[in-house]
Parts: structure tokens; sequence; C-alpha cells
């Protein structure tokens, strides 16, 4: 504990009010900061579907998983993103082979 004696410097009112101030006109720019940020976060039309394991079929393509396991998505982009989750440069695969897939 201190022994030095303090002496108990009051704070004006007018410092005060100042300090108010400060403090609403900080947290109003910080919250129209947060909104105009949020106003240009772009999210995808659809959530992210979830992503499954599935088993590639004797005969069956990567253009046919995607109709499987995602019916409602571009075939297209299924397959796509099968590609990259799998790292696949080659479009030949062996029946029995498992592979990460958007599912739904």
């Amino acid at each position: 504990m201190s022994t030095v004696p303090h002496t108990r410097r009051p704070v004006s009112t007018p410092l005060t009010i100042a300090l108010a101030g400060l403090s609403a006109l900080v947290t109003l720019w910080l919250g129209s900061l947060a909104q105009f940020s949020a106003d240009r976060v772009t999210t995808p039309a659809s959530a992210t579907p979830a992503l499954g394991v599935v088993e590639l079929r004797a005969g069956e393509t990567l253009q046919q998983l995607a109709g499987r396991v995602a019916p409602d998505t571009p075939v297209g982009q299924v397959v796509d993103r099968i590609r990259d989750l799998n790292n696949l440069d080659s479009a030949s695969l062996d029946a029995g082979r498992t592979l990460i897939a958007p599912i739904g």
C-alpha cells in the first residue's frame, strides 16, 4: 500500500461531457463501420452444402456421381467441387473408389 499522500483532483463537468461525447462518437463510428462492412460481404445464394464420403459405382462417371449426390445443384459445379476436394487431374476413376463430395 502506498504511504505517499495523494490529492484528489476532481474531474470538471465540461471534461466529463466531452469524454462522454467522444465515447458516443466512437461507438457510432464503430457501429456504422460494422454495418457498411456487413453490406459488402456477399453470401452465396445457397448455403455451403455438407460434405460426405461417397463410393464410385461401377461404370459411373463424375457427372453421374454429381447428379446422384447433389441433384438440385448444377452438375458442372458439383463435378468441379469434387475434383477440387479430391485433387483429381484425370477423368478415369476406378469403381469402389471413395471420394469426398458435396451432399444435397
